[in-house]
């Protein structure tokens, strides 16, 4: 009998898959991590010996912006990060998760002007939709660009006070704590086990992971991928785009003509300036957009200069993902396109971007109700489907 275990132990190590004598102990292929509080927790939503595929996702040969930089999507950190992004032991008080502000039926954003973060507090500004955050030319993050990556900015909310509590402010305790906590939690020995090895729980771990997930969030299976694909560039007709949808797309691409006053004689409304197709990413040489209201109605905010991609505004119900702008002022696609209709150049706004000034004078559109009509119409053209219901981006923990 001996002989027999050694030569089956043998075996295992060569494979690197140990059996243990418990049968309700799994371990994964190329580590000696059981899976058991994974399974307890999870139960059939994460799999080790089957992840998701979140590393080698198929994508237009048109998209061609990404700013990943040296931290390659892997499946097994990315789906560590989904397991973090849902969790609300991130929150000082266990309420509040990174889903809780960014919600996969919405975009991965919220209904909520501000977002309810923990004892009583909220966001300072609408929380923003993170589709599509990989394909941009912009790295930096946030609406006010405070966090010079992605990386950067996954903890930041966690140590914001009023966001997730572990701000080390008026007796919280501070991140160094909830490393401390994630550690304590069976389920994350495991899987920071089998995505690095050791169960150590770090905070460039909790940023590289959760970037990873989040960069791993996209949406390329919308009418306009679908007609984009049949032409050569985004200026020719679609194919499978109405006539109102042509022409929407149209005055999105092409600048407009103005006077010396800064009235529009013609031409487009110029929105490509600063959302480029076909990511439809904020330009990172943005400014503020002429919008320097607060949620909290105090003072102004002209540090505004991010933006998330123009992708799944709306779900597929044509229904606006929650309203817009940073501030959330703005409920439906109808106002936004009439806010840039006429911007007005704020005595107080020292930071309103130029392509949006004409001699000195915020730009006036002269949007006909046909422009309007045309331009929701093609906005709505670049929302897909699969974003809403696609299990690897969605909560583990049901």
């Amino acid at each position: 009998m001996k002989k027999i275990s050694l030569t089956i132990a043998g075996i295992c190590t060569a494979v690197l898959v140990i059996i243990s004598c418990s049968k309700s102990d799994t371990v994964v292929t190329n580590t000696t991590t059981t899976t058991t509080a994974i399974e307890q927790a999870f139960g059939t939503n994460i799999n080790l010996n089957s992840l998701a595929n979140y590393a080698n996702q198929s994508k237009p040969n048109y998209i061609v912006k990404d700013n990943t930089g040296t931290n390659a999507i892997s499946n097994a950190k990315a789906t560590v990060g989904r397991v973090l992004f849902y969790d609300k032991n991130l929150s000082v008080d266990n309420t509040i998760s990174c889903a809780s502000c960014h919600k996969q039926a919405l975009a991965f954003g919220d209904t909520a002007i501000a977002s309810k973060g923990v004892v009583g507090g909220f966001t300072a500004r609408h929380s923003m939709r993170l589709v599509n955050a990989r394909y941009s030319v912009e790295r930096k993050f946030f609406w006010d660009e405070r966090a010079a990556t992605l990386e950067q900015q996954t903890t930041k909310p966690i140590q914001d006070h009023a966001e997730m509590g572990f701000s080390g402010l008026s007796g919280r305790p501070t991140i160094t704590s909830l490393l401390t906590k994630l550690q304590g939690i069976k389920y994350y020995n495991e899987l920071f086990k089998f995505a690095y090895g050791d169960t150590i729980v770090s905070e460039t771990r909790l940023q590289e992971c959760m970037s990873q997930f989040v960069r791993s969030i996209q949406s390329f299976d919308s009418k306009y991928d679908a007609g984009r694909a049949q032409v050569n560039t985004d200026t020719d007709n679609f194919p499978n785009f109405s006539a109102q949808e042509n022409t929407g797309k149209q005055l999105f691409l092409t600048n407009p003509n103005f006077d010396n006053n800064g009235s529009r004689l013609g031409g487009g409304l110029g929105c490509n300036k600063c959302h480029n197709a076909p990511e439809f990413d904020i330009d990172p040489n943005s400014k503020n957009n002429g919008i320097i209201g607060t949620i909290a109605n105090t003072g102004i905010d002209v540090t505004v200069t991010k933006a998330p991609t123009l992708r799944d505004l709306v779900n597929s119900a044509g229904v606006e993902n929650g309203p817009l702008m940073h501030t959330g002022n703005l409920a439906t696609l109808q106002n936004v396109i009439g806010h840039y209709g006429a911007i007005n150049a704020a005595p107080g706004n020292t930071n309103l971007d130029s392509r949006l000034v004409i001699n000195g004078q915020g730009q006036r559109l002269n949007l006909t109700a046909q422009d309007v009509t045309s331009v929701v119409a093609f906005l709505k053209t670049l929302s897909g489907t699969n974003i809403y219901t696609d299990s690897k981006w969605s909560n583990p923990f049901k």
